[in-house]
């Protein structure tokens, strides 16, 4: 058995705030909104307060930015 599965073993439903979050829907973990992997919820670290969603390291977190702004390439 895999550390997803079992009772706990659901995706949360999580709202994100400045520097912490609030589990709205109990769950082990949630997805990555750029790779879709699963994030443990100890493991959260990084995500976006303005849309919601999480991110499974730094990497993930600037491509967002980047897919969604793209301007931000060429700024010095």
């Amino acid at each position: 058995m895999n550390r997803f599965e079992g009772p706990g073993g659901r995706e949360a439903r999580i709202r994100y705030l400045d520097g912490d979050f609030q589990v709205m829907t109990p769950g082990a973990f949630v997805r990555c909104a750029v790779t879709g992997e699963t994030i443990p919820l100890d493991e959260l670290k990084y995500w976006s307060v303005a849309r919601q969603e999480p991110y499974v390291n730094a990497n993930a977190s600037l491509a967002r930015e980047l897919e969604l702004d793209p301007g931000l390439r060429s700024r010095k």
